[in-house]
């Protein structure tokens, strides 16, 4: 019986051992597979974290596409102006270097057509007007001066010679008549007559267009000439002035 328990007893011990063992080894082995569980689990996380910046990123890869192309339609918009603008602006370079050739000759034909017309018209303030005439010339010459100022300065003397049939005037300068020189004083009445009066008041007279010449007037007409140069130095108020002009058959 002794020997029955102790085979028993060493039977139930060796049985034990292998369960023991055999539990050891199911221990160990689950856990390792809660460890390789927890690394996959681990790797599937990491993986999850990268999906998710890799969607991120990609979403912002989208929306800077998105911009990008909104930028690149706006500079192809602002390409297009200027390519507009371009050409628009070598049109009017092309213009301009057209009108820079046309109005040079332009402004010596006005220059030109003022200096005969200051020698052909009534003889009123000469040498002022010359002067104006030779001026235009030097400016036209000088290359300091650019073309709009050129072309405003001969505007500007047009204007004055058009200024001249809307006023009346009295100057004093010298007078040649016979081969004698003497002052006197002149009265302009616009550009229909110019009459000239000796400073002791004793002798007028008038130009002739039509003879191209001064001619003396009779004494009647001297005290009308004396008021009118009252009135155009403003000494006196304007009023009707009783003084011969030429006809128009004179004037031509």
């Amino acid at each position: 019986m002794l020997t029955k328990l102790l085979a028993i007893s060493g039977f139930f011990s060796i049985a034990c051992g292998a369960y023991a063992d055999a539990l050891t080894q199911a221990i160990k082995t689950e856990q390792g597979l809660l460890s390789s569980s927890a690394r996959s689990q681990k790797k599937i996380d990491q993986l999850d974290d990268a999906s998710r910046q890799m969607l991120d990123e990609y979403r912002r890869t989208l929306r800077e596409i998105d911009s990008l192309k909104t930028y690149t339609q706006h500079l192809q918009t602002l390409i297009e102006s200027q390519r507009q603008e371009k050409a628009e602006l070598e049109r009017q370079i092309h213009e301009i270097a057209v009108a820079e050739r046309e109005i040079v000759p332009l402004m010596l034909k006005m220059v030109e057509s003022l200096e005969q017309f200051v020698k052909l018209d009534t003889p009123f303030l000469p040498e002022e007007r010359r002067q104006r005439v030779a001026q235009l010339k030097s400016l036209l010459n000088s290359a300091e001066v650019s073309d709009a100022e050129k072309f405003r300065r001969i505007l500007e003397a047009f204007q004055i010679e058009n200024e001249y049939a809307r006023t009346i005037e009295a100057y004093r300068d010298d007078l040649t008549l016979e081969n004698t020189t003497r002052p006197v004083d002149f009265l302009r009445v616009g550009r229909v007559a110019l009459f000239y009066q000796t400073l002791d008041g004793e002798t007028s007279g008038f130009w002739n267009p039509k003879q191209r010449r001064w001619e003396i007037l009779p004494d009647n007409f001297r005290r009308s000439i004396r008021k009118g140069l009252r009135i155009a130095r403003k000494q006196a108020a304007p009023d009707i002035l009783t003084l011969p002009t030429p006809t128009p058959e004179t004037s031509q």
